[in-house]
């Protein structure tokens, strides 16, 4: 049988992962974020009441839902006027995500498969709850006589998000930069499925998706130090990794990512693992 203290540890991840989803949650006194009538996200109660001021911008909660003005009918009208707004809003101390701006944006839409409908700085996205989307990469090795054993990355202590933790070996746009994998052997990365989870802390509301790619490295390569993103790199058995899994030396969601690698290589079975369900479904939540 499993050890019934890391199943529980593993589950306690999950949960708090997908803590938006669980009763006594924040999510009944959200109101829906509507562009055009359809939802992209979820805005706390907080956040809803300082939207109110500026109504050529945010119409005022209503049924539930708080809404873009229909006057802002395309993505650059969008996006300049939330960007306004939310440069406004970094002066306001009650909103701890704005004291770390980033210029890094990302891209509001429908859905994945559907048209943006505006663009916002990335470290905002949990005032809206609206989806964001990642890509990991799983870098692994097979010895000569089959055993496993997985690269993981130690986040450079200077990172603004969970500095000093491990982390999954690099995102599929940064292998070069961030591990010194070269194109050749980066692109022989493939995708193998999403990991999404929604969790609500004092920043807000974070619906994520995550775009997962298993990559097996040649036994004689090692990742080295790039972009100083990193701070070191371990190729770790997987005894060891599944041991970490459980601990807080890992980045959370980058911990989920590993999880699924181990069930999908089968070195987590139902046969064995009592949490084998409940560790799939909270891998694989959809916002509602």
């Amino acid at each position: 049988m499993a050890n019934s203290a890391w199943s529980e540890k593993i589950l306690a991840l999950l949960r708090r992962m997908n803590n938006f989803y669980l009763p006594g949650s924040g999510r009944a006194a959200c109101y829906r974020f509507e562009v055009d009538g359809a939802q992209v996200g979820w805005i706390p109660p907080d956040v809803a009441s300082l939207l109110t001021r500026y109504p050529e911008v945010f119409s005022p909660p209503q049924g539930g839902a708080v809404s873009l003005c229909h006057g802002l009918d395309s993505y650059g009208k969008r996006s300049e006027a939330v960007d306004a707004v939310l440069q406004t809003l970094r002066q306001d101390s009650s909103l701890t995500c704005l004291r770390g701006w980033r210029d890094e944006q990302c891209d509001v839409m429908f859905s994945q498969c559907q048209c943006c409908m505006s663009r916002l700085s990335c470290c905002t996205t949990g005032l809206f709850g609206v989806k964001r989307y990642g890509v990991h990469i799983n870098g692994y090795t097979v010895s000569d006589s089959g055993e496993v054993s997985m690269w993981l990355a130690r986040r450079s202590p200077h990172k603004q998000t969970y500095p000093g933790l491990l982390d999954n070996v690099a995102a599929v746009k940064e292998c070069q930069e961030e591990a010194c994998i070269p194109a050749a052997i980066a692109e022989k990365a493939h995708p193998v499925t999403t990991v999404s989870y929604t969790y609500e802390d004092e920043e807000g509301v974070f619906a994520e998706s995550q775009f997962v790619f298993d990559l097996e490295l040649p036994l004689e390569f090692k990742p080295k130090v790039g972009d100083g993103e990193v701070q070191d790199f371990y190729l770790l058995p997987i005894d060891k990794v599944k041991q970490l899994l459980s601990s807080d030396d890992f980045k959370p969601n980058s911990a989920m990512v590993v999880l699924d690698f181990l069930i999908r290589h089968s070195f987590i079975e139902p046969d064995t693992e009592p949490c084998y369900q409940e560790f799939v479904a909270g891998l694989h939540q959809t916002l509602e």
